[in-house]
């Protein structure tokens, strides 16, 4: 009977606990009665939750404790997680009158985000099983991931539904909701197109910084005081731009190999795999 290894399963646990909250506590709330602060909290939540998703995988490798079993908790967690409770927060927020149009678009946008997530995350887990015992294949899963992460796309939905509900973006800009509700609805398709794509998205284990000691040790003092500030004063602001800048360079990078060509060793790393067989049966 092969072992099932108790602390990082209980990381993952409380990672689908964050996710199963959020969604119980946005279904327990009226439309309409849904401000900024729920979706703060609900913001923090997710945040937590994506902490524990990227904990579970440390402390597995570290006890040597990875698993089959744990590599499937994982996925099915992080299908409600950062697969569901996004979609479950913009549909609650929204103040849209229900059987309308742009309702049913809306609900047709979140379905597509969270079927997309679902995906990626069968690929991801595919991907991985194929490249057990590949050094090749596990250093380039290494250095970057293949489509978005689901835990960044979810990072990105829930902030750009936090920011336009924010104080941060109503006391200097007033669209009305119809607009906010294209937006979101764009929001869902770009990001779930994204996370099925063979877009390159770089992974934080592969970034080595060169630089001076003093210089690194300064830029991190500052750095952490600009996020404290902003966590503190801006946080729905600073949620906003630090998870689409994570969308954007990445697709930037993406871009900029496309155009140089593959002849070219520039950014070589964020090559788009090539279609395969791996959707087909």
């Amino acid at each position: 009977m092969k072992k099932i290894y108790l602390l990082p399963n209980i990381i993952t646990a409380f990672s689908l606990t964050c996710g199963l909250f959020v969604i119980f506590k946005m279904t327990m709330t009226n439309f309409g009665q849904v401000d900024q602060h729920i979706l703060m909290a609900t913001a923090g939540i997710m945040l937590l939750a994506a902490f524990a998703d990227l904990l579970d995988g440390a402390v597995a490798r570290a006890m040597k404790a990875e698993s089959e079993f744990g590599g499937i908790f994982d996925s099915l967690a992080d299908a409600v997680t950062f697969g569901v409770a996004p979609a479950v927060i913009v549909l609650k927020t929204a103040s849209l009158e229900q059987g309308s149009q742009l309702s049913a678009f809306l609900t047709i946008a979140a379905m597509i985000f969270s079927v997309c997530g679902v995906l990626r995350l069968a690929r991801f887990s595919a991907s991985a099983q194929q490249a057990r015992g590949d050094e090749e294949l596990l250093a380039a899963n290494k250095k970057n991931f293949t489509g978005l992460p689901i835990p960044a796309g979810a990072a990105a939905m829930v902030s750009a539904n936090l920011f336009l509900a924010s104080n941060d973006f109503n006391h200097y800009i007033s669209i009305s909701l119809e607009t906010q509700a294209w937006f979101l609805i764009s929001a869902f398709v770009v990001l779930g197109y994204f996370m099925i794509s063979r877009w390159k998205f770089p992974s934080f284990k592969s970034l080595h910084v060169r630089v001076a000691s003093f210089q690194l040790v300064f830029c991190i003092v500052v750095a952490a005081v600009l996020i404290f500030y902003g966590i503190v004063q801006h946080f729905p602001l600073l949620f906003f731009i630090l998870s689409w800048t994570y969308v954007l360079i990445a697709w930037t990078l993406s871009l900029i190999r496309l155009i140089s060509g593959k002849k070219s060793k520039t950014l070589e790393d964020f090559e788009p795999e090539p279609e395969d067989t791996e959707w087909h049966e």
